[in-house]
């Protein structure tokens, strides 16, 4: 397992950071679309929302480009599980309140007819992304990684006094 973890690791930056690079590219360019997916989810007061909308997109691409190139590992997988479980809770939130919208996750977003949502399928799929990302700041160590971050795993060499 532990000749695999580095190219797991690989995997699982490749695909949280293309998730999150594709995701605020479609987003990015449309700032109205993004702010009023943010607004749809109905939990925060609309100037935030709004300001929400228009940087989100924006981290989002810096965390994927992050990932993708191997820098910043942790970080970034930190930053991209805990956007994760924060779009799990509010997918959930608006699932239980009865609001019928688009998760907005890659463009799009706002009201939709109730038989077009896609709660489940939207909290497993930000489960396993969440998911990649704690894998990530378990094991950080990764191939064709640009930062060469040491595991926290091996041992460090400890000199004492005079040596």
């Amino acid at each position: 397992m532990k000749k695999a973890q580095p190219w797991i690791g690989l995997l699982a930056r490749l695909i949280l950071g293309g998730v999150l690079l594709v995701a605020g590219y479609l987003k990015a360019f449309t700032p109205d679309k993004s702010m009023m997916a943010v607004r749809a989810y109905e939990i925060l007061p609309i100037w935030l929302a709004n300001v929400l909308g228009i940087i989100l997109p924006w981290l989002e691409i810096g965390a994927g480009l992050l990932l993708i190139i191997g820098v910043g590992i942790r970080y970034a997988a930190m930053f991209g599980s805990a956007l994760m479980v924060l779009f799990i809770i509010a997918i959930a939130q608006a699932w239980a309140r009865g609001l019928s919208i688009d998760c907005g996750c890659f463009g799009g977003g706002g009201t939709i007819d109730p038989s077009q949502t896609k709660y489940l399928e939207e909290i497993i799929r930000d489960i396993g992304l969440a998911l990649l990302g704690l894998y990530l700041l378990r094991y950080p160590v990764t191939k064709f990684a640009l930062e060469k971050t040491k595991s926290h795993e091996q041992p460090t060499e400890k000199l004492t006094p005079g040596e």
